[in-house]
């Protein structure tokens, strides 16, 4: 006979078992629904266009007869509405995405790399259709069963209601570019005003929708959590900086609060906007960096190649000589950085995955600079390695305002270890406190020194790549550019990762992308962009924010966490239970000073030509097309005096395609309506159709007119041909959904046209930034072995032979 206790936990064993089996009962229901919906997704993207539109309006029609006939409820009129808006912005979509389809492979680079802004536009637009046809679906099988969910289904059918609507805005916005802009051109071809005008109106849409239950809905799925993490951290981030007028750190109260921004996507995308389009590039660089925090870069590093060498170097603002390539026995003087603050040591990271000679000698040991411990790696490995015979140097993204080297460091320590070779990563100095040229001085001297002391770094300097991602990208090109122009040695070829090469204010159908973009919004990049023209004022708020430095104020109110646990705990759940939304204060901000007067000389000389300077001012990429196509300088205008920092003379630019191409492209905007052509930007919707504006009231989004931006050193895009010919093979990996792609179609194309060696390798479904996250899913690796597989190819090869002009 058993015990009672016997009996009780055989009971208790039983209700163990009974409890266990539903929950995997849960959790096979939960993966067979996720195998549908992954399975139907593969469905519909597999339809084509006419058919998948065919097939939303049916659904939507049937569950609107559906709901129609359900009484007078509030609910069901509501879900009859949203899907009568889901069949009226489907048929209205269609049209404008077939009319942008049938010309896009007009603006690919070649039939083996199908990628453009239009293609990324109807891609996405197909996956906003995609997921209200499983939805509706969905709706249809399960509308009359008592666990249907009516409110969670309605929420997310009018936010991509409202998606659906802004995309259909986007995609006629995307046909008044293709109006305007020359055969086979992606950029805005108007004058500066009607940019100007463009670009408010475009700014002026709604976008909290993309923020809420839609975020990342165009990306992987592995994605969009991370997404959904950043999301709430910056709106509770953005909030504590709001409110704070003295700080920008987060605490633990603040923290705390971002309860309600997870449990609320509708409050989540309003915040969202709010910030995006009110606060400051300082606000922006703070949040990017916070990825400095020790605490978070360890945790980040745990998860990388250890290495044996990793070590922040500080170069002294010294000159030195260079040899000439032309002629060696020459030499050229590197002068160290000198603009806006006049003379300073330049930081630069050593990474090595083995100790290699030169790296443990007491010359560079006596240019590191401490910042903790230098632990060597664990395992056993032989005591020194012999040099390499390869060097890559790597300039890091940020929007030229935030970041260091640190934050990229684990995909860094990844490279060193799968190529095995040293990684020499540049420190510049960030804007606004530092603007144009600054930071390309500094890179620049740091490469040339790399050059000249490639034994120090454990290289013997045989071949030399320069790597970059975004706001790095731009400066690998820009540093080649200028290599060229002193007559020094360039490198032996460039990896760029969805760089900008156009920073002038203009729009591109991949820019149209920033609208639902949550980490390249349009304002945000204008802002980044005037902080480096020099447009954006580096005063801040307080004195004692401006001695701590901003990542002081991080570091500062991080170390804070611990005391505000008790304070924040109990205002947790205030915030958690208050859902009645969040009153935003509306400060005003002075708006921006003038480019300051600070900016060197050297770069802002403009050569005298037949246009003038006035003229130059206002130049557009319309004009630099005509005049390439009118005449051709064979005169390189390469020198190392003050005026390379100069904008290019404007004859040798052609964005126009290659005659095989012209033709067709010509005949397609021929077709387009004298209706398209004419009028201003609002005259590109057709009547009826008012896409949602944005309730944030007045965008600040500097729109920076300087004539700097137009600078080649600036936007390489720009340079001109005789520039473009002293680059070495450029190897770019770009984001078929990044509001930067066509940045990367347009130089890959003008480099083509020129004959000179260049890929351009496209992945799909990641976002702008994918390096940082190259330990998070599968694809972001793979995107990340694309990188790695084009900087072997660059040090492993010889140059390859430059392919006839186009």
């Amino acid at each position: 006979m058993e015990s009672g206790w016997e009996s009780g936990a055989a009971r208790a064993d039983g209700a163990l078992g009974s409890k266990r089996a539903k929950e995997g009962s849960k959790t096979r229901s939960r993966r067979r629904w996720r195998k549908n919906k992954t399975k139907a997704s593969r469905l519909t993207h597999s339809m084509d266009l006419r058919t998948m539109t065919q097939s939303l309006v049916t659904l939507a029609e049937d569950n609107m007869a559906f709901f129609s006939s359900q009484g007078p409820g509030e609910t069901a009129r509501r879900l009859s509405g949203v899907f009568a808006g889901v069949r009226e912005q489907a048929l209205g979509l269609e049209p404008a995405l077939g009319r942008l389809l049938s010309v896009a492979h007009l603006f690919d680079l070649d039939a083996e790399t199908p990628a453009n802004g239009y293609r990324s536009l109807v891609h996405t637009a197909r996956c906003c259709l995609a997921h209200l046809l499983h939805k509706s679906r969905y709706v249809a099988s399960n509308r009359r069963s008592i666990f249907f969910r009516t409110s969670h289904n309605l929420a997310e059918l009018e936010a991509y209601l409202a998606a659906l609507t802004q995309l259909r805005a986007l995609a006629y916005y995307a046909q008044q570019l293709l109006a305007t802009n020359q055969p086979g051109g992606l950029f805005f071809e108007g004058d500066e005003g009607l940019i100007a005008e463009f670009l408010h109106e475009y700014v002026t849409l709604h976008k909290g929708c993309f923020y809420g239950r839609c975020l990342g809905f165009q990306f992987t799925p592995a994605i969009r959590p991370f997404l959904q993490t950043i999301s709430i951290g910056l709106v509770s981030f953005g909030e504590h900086y709001k409110r704070n007028e003295t700080g920008l750190g987060v605490t633990a109260s603040s923290l705390f609060t971002s309860g309600r921004f997870a449990i609320d996507p509708e409050l989540r995308g309003v915040e969202f906007e709010r910030i995006v389009q009110n606060l400051d590039v300082h606000f922006w660089k703070a949040f990017w960096n916070i990825t400095e925090i020790e605490v978070l870069s360890s945790l980040a590093n745990m998860t990388s190649a250890t290495v044996r060498v990793s070590r922040l170097l500080s170069l002294p603002p010294e000159a030195f000589e260079m040899p000439l390539t032309a002629d060696p026995k020459l030499t050229v003087t590197i002068s160290p950085p000198l603009a806006h603050s006049g003379p300073g040591p330049v930081l630069v990271r050593l990474i090595s995955y083995d100790l290699r000679e030169g790296q443990d000698s007491e010359s560079l040991s006596s240019l590191v600079k401490s910042e903790g411990p230098w632990s060597l790696e664990l395992r056993p490995r032989p005591q020194q390695a012999p040099r390499s015979q390869s060097l890559v140097v790597h300039i890091h993204g940020g929007g030229f305002v935030a970041q260091t080297s640190k934050s990229h460091e684990p995909y860094l320590k990844c490279w060193a270890q799968e190529l095995g070779v040293p990684i020499l990563s540049i420190d510049y100095s960030l804007a606004p406190e530092a603007p144009f040229p600054r930071a390309l001085e500094e890179c620049f001297y740091a490469y040339c020194w790399a050059v000249e002391h490639c034994a120090l770094l454990g290289s013997t300097g045989e071949r030399i790549c320069l790597a970059g991602d975004s706001a790095g990208g731009n400066l690998c090109f820009t540093v080649s550019l200028r290599a060229a122009a002193y007559g020094v040695r360039v490198p032996d070829g460039i990896m760029a990762a969805y760089p900008a090469t156009m920073l002038q204010s203009t729009a591109s159908p991949s820019r149209l992308l920033s609208l639902m973009d949550p980490l390249l919004p349009l304002s945000v990049l204008t802002k980044c962009v005037s902080a480096y023209a020099g447009g954006e004022t580096e005063e801040h708020s307080d004195s004692d924010q401006k001695a701590l430095g901003m990542m002081g104020l991080v570091r500062r109110d991080t170390a804070l966490l611990f005391r505000d646990l008790r304070v924040g705990a109990s205002s947790w759940l205030h915030s958690f239970l208050d859902l009645s939304g969040h009153k935003s204060h509306t400060n005003s901000v002075p708006t921006a000073e003038s480019m300051r007067r600070s900016v060197s000389e050297a770069a802002l000389a403009q050569p005298e030509g037949p246009l003038g300077t006035d003229s130059l001012k206002s130049l557009t990429l319309h004009d630099l097309s005509l005049k390439g196509s009118s005449e051709t300088s064979n005169t390189p205008e390469l020198s190392m005096s003050a005026e390379t920092l100069g904008p290019s003379t404007p004859s040798d630019v052609n964005f126009l395609v290659g005659p095989d191409d012209a033709p067709e492209a010509a005949k397609a905007q021929e077709e387009l309506s004298t209706k398209d052509r004419g009028g201003g930007v609002r005259a590109s919707f057709p009547e009826g159709f008012h896409p949602r504006r944005s309730s944030q009231g007045t965008t600040r989004m500097p729109l920076c007119s300087s004539p700097i931006v137009k600078n080649p050193f600036m936007s390489p895009l720009l340079a001109s041909d005789s520039m473009l010919q002293s680059l070495p093979p450029v190897h770019i990996v770009a984001c078929a959904l990044d509001p930067m792609l066509d940045d990367s179609v347009m130089f890959a194309r003008r480099l083509r046209g020129l004959g000179k060696p260049v890929t351009l390798r496209v992945v799909e479904d990641l976002p702008h930034g994918f390096l940082s996250l190259a330990t998070l899913c599968r694809e972001t690796r793979q995107a990340a072995a694309q990188c790695v597989e084009r900087i072997r190819l660059i040090l492993a090869q010889p140059a390859p032979p430059a392919a006839p002009p186009v």
